[in-house]
């Protein structure tokens, strides 16, 4: 087994997923949520998360290729979609939990993308599985995308210690904050996005 590659899948996939950094965006999303209904808001994200970088690994460049879709413009569709969960976060504007259906829009987006399963990570993954040599690479690559999901749902998992800590008071400023960091996220993406256009056609 090709131990140096599964080190950098999963070095850099935690790093760009960075869960200790999306627990205050989580908490600010799902923190007026019954405990049962947040782990499953966490559960559900990790999984979509998973089947997203999965199937960019196994056909990303065939279906960006298909739709005639560069990779900087999926990064600045990432951006922008934060944008709007920032704008939301920031104002307290956010859907009350019981008009989103249960915790299921709130898992999918923005936690399971683009938060989780987000350009970077998916631009990471495609680069990996390109680099890739035979089957036994491709099944270390897996077991590090496994490896990252499964502490990103631990992490998510038991975040509500920190929410007994915090109490409502706490989460509301939690929310402005992740709100902030949210949308400098989201600015970077699309100034990224930007960079990487100017160098393709400039």
């Amino acid at each position: 087994m090709n131990l140096k590659l599964l080190g950098e899948v999963f070095v850099t996939l935690l790093v760009i997923v960075d869960p200790p950094g999306m627990v205050p965006v989580f908490l600010a999303l799902t923190g007026a949520l019954p405990a049962r209904d947040r782990i499953r808001a966490g559960t559900q994200a990790v999984l979509l998360a998973l089947g997203v970088i999965v199937v960019f690994a196994v056909a990303g460049q065939t279906i960006l290729d298909y739709l005639h879709v560069q990779l900087p413009a999926l990064q600045g569709a990432g951006g922008l979609l934060l944008v709007l969960v920032a704008l939301q976060l920031l104002t307290g504007k956010t859907d009350a939990p019981e008009d989103q259906g249960g915790t299921s829009n709130v898992a999918l987006v923005p936690l399971g993308t683009p938060l989780l399963a987000g350009p970077g990570a998916i631009v990471a993954t495609m680069l990996f599985v390109r680099r890739a040599d035979g089957s036994v690479d491709y099944l270390v690559i897996a077991l590090g995308i496994m490896a990252v999901m499964l502490l990103v749902w631990l992490v998510l998992r038991f975040s509500g210690v920190i929410v007994r800590l915090l109490r409502p008071g706490g989460i509301e400023v939690l929310t402005r904050i992740a709100g902030l960091l949210l949308a400098a996220i989201a600015v970077q993406l699309i100034a990224d996005a930007v960079a990487a256009f100017v160098r393709l056609y400039g």
